[in-house]
């Protein structure tokens, strides 16, 4: 049975981590949640200000539940295809969380509040394709409090600037490198210029950049034991640490970028910094604290979206110790020194990512199309 919010205490681990200024979103969304009522419990109960959804996500919702079957048979029967029926059904579910957000959106004056929706993950190599989808979700969903994601492939860069300059608020995904994180910062308050150029009213506008951390440290590892197998000796020592130094170090990276004349312009013209969002926050790593990625990463003005599974171990045993952000960075630098020292190749390692990172979420498009496919056929 699902508690009710309004008797609903926080918990006090996940309380510590909001009291510490960590936006909690989910990372997860699905009609079987909403219809049960979760995520104001989740808002009461855990702190969670916001959704993330993505292909994968959609994916799984659709698979395991038989909460779209209605909407599948009216679908069928309006002759809709798979592709009609996916836009479809992913809209209204963000619609819906958006509402349920609503009241935290306007208590955070637009900062939290927010779900996030993804355009079609192939075009992420196809800018112009980017930008027109992103436009007719932001306007399909007709909240203020959605968030179009828009990947940080090359060629989401100009869309994710096109985009924001239309008063729409983004979310960058996969993030992975510095270089790209530096690059989508700079879209980023590109867009905004253009914004205020457009007559929009840029303190309106938000937006964060997801970058991805516990993927990090699964392909470094990979290769330290590699490393490790062809003798050199510190390879083992480094394990589980690349992820966290790349995160540390984007953290500073916001920090020097958003105290710069040119970001000092725009918030004077009521302009918000984009918030540096770790995404992927659940270890793959049995081995590893299920908790690593959000406690050693918490910081004022992060955002840590969480799998359920992440955010119930945080709930349950998470120890938040303050600010493990700030003055890391000599010993993150130390660390992916160290890494490289080993022969692994920090641009490789970024660009396999991102390159794994957009198939990932092709395959589960299409899967989701597949499983859209057969629910139209069931119900037509």
């Amino acid at each position: 049975m699902t508690a009710n919010p309004e008797t609903t205490t926080a918990n006090p681990n996940t309380q510590a981590l909001s009291d510490l200024g960590v936006s909690i979103w989910l990372d997860d969304l699905s009609r079987e949640r909403l219809n049960a009522g979760e995520l104001p419990t989740l808002i009461a109960g855990r702190n969670v200000v916001g959704v993330t959804t993505n292909p994968t996500i959609f994916e799984n919702a659709l698979k395991n539940g038989e909460a779209y079957e209605q909407q599948l048979a009216e679908l069928a029967s309006a002759g809709a295809d798979a592709e009609k029926a996916v836009y479809e059904i992913t809209t209204d579910d963000v619609r819906q969380a958006c509402d349920v957000f609503a009241d935290v959106h306007s208590a955070t004056d637009g900062v939290d509040g927010r779900v996030s929706i993804e355009v079609d993950p192939r075009l992420a190599r196809d800018t112009e394709g980017t930008i027109a989808q992103a436009r007719q979700l932001y306007e399909a969903v007709g909240r203020e409090n959605v968030m179009i994601k828009i990947p940080a492939t090359v060629e989401g860069l100009e869309a994710i600037s096109t985009v924001l300059a239309d008063g729409i608020s983004v979310n960058v995904t996969l993030v992975f490198s510095l270089e790209r994180y530096r690059a989508v910062i700079n879209a980023f308050m590109l867009g905004l210029e253009k914004a205020l150029e457009n007559g929009h009213d840029i303190s309106r506008i938000h937006s964060v950049a997801s970058f991805f951390v516990s993927r990090v440290d699964a392909e470094v590892d990979k290769r330290l034991e590699l490393a490790a197998e062809e003798g050199k000796q510190d390879a083992a020592s480094l394990r589980s640490q690349a992820a966290i130094a790349n995160a540390r170090l984007a953290h500073q990276i916001a920090g020097e970028s958003f105290g710069s004349e040119r970001w000092q312009a725009l918030a004077d013209r009521g302009g918000h910094p984009q918030r540096l969002l770790l995404a992927s926050t659940g270890t793959k790593d049995p081995n590893l604290s299920d908790t690593l990625y959000v406690t050693e990463l918490a910081g004022a003005g992060v955002v840590n979206t969480m799998p359920e599974k992440t955010l119930e171990a945080l709930a349950d045993h998470g120890t938040v110790d303050g600010d493990t952000l700030s003055d890391t960075y000599v010993e993150a630098n130390r660390v992916l020194d160290g890494i490289s020292a080993m022969g692994i190749s920090y641009r490789d390692v970024v660009d396999t990512l991102e390159a794994e990172g957009v198939e990932k979420f092709e395959k589960s498009w299409e899967g989701l199309l597949d499983t859209i496919t057969e629910g139209l056929r069931r119900n037509s």
